[in-house]
């Protein structure tokens, strides 16, 4: 005998009970600190990024050099982007989990 339709759906909506959890595997503070670091290292080459392209967009422009005035530029919204991006990060995901959680 066949499932009716309600039946199915039913099905396709079983909710599992999954949801996060720290603590549940070892070496969970060991990988939250490799990520903070790598963060920190971001930002580090964020800076350093931001400080080259400032100096080609001012070179570029006391030199007349048009295409490496705009390589600055260019570099220094990629730098700022990327600056926001990591400084961001954290609120992000937060945002969109706590988001996801909602969906039922």
């Amino acid at each position: 005998m066949p499932f009716p339709l309600a039946d199915r759906v039913i099905q396709l909506a079983y909710d599992p009970g999954i949801k996060p959890q720290g603590g549940g595997l070892p070496g969970l503070a060991v990988l939250k600190n490799v990520v903070n670091s790598i963060n920190m290292f971001g930002i580090i080459a964020v800076v350093g990024a931001l400080v080259v392209s400032l100096g080609v967009w001012a070179w570029g422009h006391h030199t007349g050099g048009h295409q490496a005035e705009a390589n600055g530029k260019k570099g220094a919204v990629v730098a700022a982007g990327a600056a926001l991006g990591l400084g961001a990060a954290n609120g992000i995901v937060t945002f969109f989990s706590a988001l996801g959680s909602q969906v039922h």
